[in-house]
């Protein structure tokens, strides 16, 4: 009888821990259940950011693709609304994009134009058929709440298995809408226009060219101006997944830069040169919003996740979630033009209890660390500068507790910044998970720059200025809140802690 009681209270504990929805982050997107991978269709509509994306309705495991949709007035609060597409007809809805279309060039919209969703249909495959991928539309006219799929669908077929992820912007130099999709097998990036959004005619191909490991998958082509303070010089950015052909393993992403005439994306760089949007595990399918207000910085979204392991994440009743928007921009740096980040804004409107120090001693940091609640919500924010020099090592400790943390710092050894998880949490649900992921850097005069977001189960870095970003995913004890610095007392440090709260 006391076993069966014994037993009994483990069961109910073990449901209540997983009723806690443990690991759910604070403000970043998670949907309420099931499963969820790319962002789709980002956009910007009447006061709304629209977010879309890939959404299972029935399971927290990869499967019939749907658009799920919520929307948000300041890209942290988001407000879960029912699926917007759903499979149908056996025929799933991959990744894709969403214009405005205001003039009503598709014929598809009421007055004052409509919104047109551009999508992969993918048929999987049967005993008799290859699977196959489409690019379709819909269209809604009550700003993304219902959609009516376009009779004519599809709109561009190639007859091929592996042809997705269509991303679509109305070209000044072309005077029509272009289609980027990828040619996954092939490492291409295919350009298509219309003048209506449903005939499509081959402008042309990009690629291969950088890494060409896996597939090349999420195409998305935006421009930017270069160093926003002082030049009106402006280039494209195109950015292509890679599944699984990441260099820091499984799934993640790199980017050209370059210049885009209409008709036609040129590579500004070597065509061997890889630049990656992220060195992190955990940052896939990154898309910008579309229709933005005139004067407002460029945002982009990920999926934080990686399909190494994207379906053995130890959280429940929801499986997959988005990163923090994040502004982008160009910054013309000794190596060259290079893309760079930063956490929007509106996230510091979160900031609650403020910690700040200014000294040379890493021990009074961390005593101090050691008297505040900050950590202890698992939910803060740290900037910081360490000028240690180049040849001594800094490494931040985060989520500290029960013999686990998360390491965040940098190497003299290898010249670079890194993150590591080996000791995060639980890791052992898949062998992929416990790593270290680094990026080689050039430090200016041994002064070391971090901005480092946590949010329960992850930790996003942005350093030296948003030049370099790691995103990874981490699964802490319950208990682990601690930080500290280590670095050599002596070394100059600033650094600013708040902890961060939904109001």
């Amino acid at each position: 009888m006391r076993r069966f009681l014994l037993f009994l209270v483990l069961v109910v504990m073990t449901g209540l821990r997983a009723a806690t929805d443990e690991y759910r982050p604070l403000y970043h997107f998670s949907p309420k259940q099931n499963w969820t991978n790319d962002p789709n269709g980002l956009i910007f509509f009447r006061g709304d950011y629209n977010l879309f994306f890939q959404f299972n309705p029935f399971g927290d495991k990869w499967g019939h693709m749907s658009w799920g949709h919520a929307v948000s007035r300041d890209l942290i609060r988001w407000n879960e609304l029912p699926v917007a597409l759903h499979e149908e007809h056996g025929i799933m809805m991959f990744t894709g994009s969403t214009v405005f279309d205001e003039k009503n060039t598709s014929g598809l919209c009421n007055a004052g134009g409509c919104l047109v969703a551009i999508y992969t249909g993918h048929t999987p495959e049967t005993k008799t058929s290859p699977a196959l991928q489409t690019q379709n539309i819909a269209d809604s006219n009550d700003g993304g709440r219902t959609w009516t799929k376009y009779s004519g669908n599809p709109v561009l077929n190639l007859h091929l298995t592996d042809f997705r992820d269509p991303k679509v912007f109305w070209s000044r130099a072309g005077d029509e809408w272009v289609m980027a999709v990828s040619l996954p097998n092939d490492h291409k990036v295919s350009f298509y226009g219309s003048k209506d959004l449903k005939s499509w005619k081959h402008l042309s191909d990009f690629g291969p060219a950088g890494a060409t490991g896996g597939q090349w998958e999420c195409p998305e082509i935006f421009e930017l101006p270069v160093d926003l303070d002082t030049s009106q010089r402006k280039r494209f950015v195109l950015k292509v997944g890679l599944n699984p052909g990441s260099p820091q393993g499984g799934s993640g992403e790199q980017y050209f830069i370059g210049d885009f005439d209409g008709t036609r994306f040129k590579n500004g760089n070597p065509p061997g040169l890889t630049l990656l949007t992220d060195h992190g595990k955990d940052c896939y399918c990154a898309l910008t919003f579309y229709n933005l207000p005139a004067g407002q910085e460029t945002i982009m979204m990920g999926w934080m996740d990686n399909w190494d392991y994207a379906a053995e994440l130890p959280t429940s009743p929801w499986r997959g979630q988005m990163t923090i928007p994040r502004t982008v921009g160009l910054r013309t740096t000794p190596a060259g033009v290079r893309l760079v980040q930063a956490p929007i804004p509106n996230l510091q409107k979160l900031r609650t209890e403020h910690i700040h120090f200014a000294g040379r001693s890493a021990t009074a940091l961390n005593q101090m660390l050691a008297r505040s609640s900050i950590g202890a919500s698992q939910t803060y924010e740290i900037e910081s500068t360490v000028e240690s020099g180049e040849a001594s090592d800094a490494e931040w400790r985060v989520l500290v507790g029960s013999g686990s943390y998360t390491a965040i710092g940098y190497s003299h050894a290898s010249k670079s910044i890194f993150v590591d998880r080996t000791r995060s949490g639980e890791v052992g649900f898949s062998p992929k998970f416990p790593t270290r992921t680094a990026a080689r850097v050039q430090l200016d005069g041994g002064r070391l720059q971090f901005r480092i977001l946590v949010d329960r189960n992850s930790v996003e870095v942005f350093s030296q200025n948003g030049e370099i970003t790691l995103t990874n995913l981490v699964f802490p004890p319950r208990n682990a809140a601690g930080i500290e610095l280590l670095s050599p007392d002596g070394a100059p440090i600033q650094a600013d802690i708040w902890k961060l709260e939904l109001k």
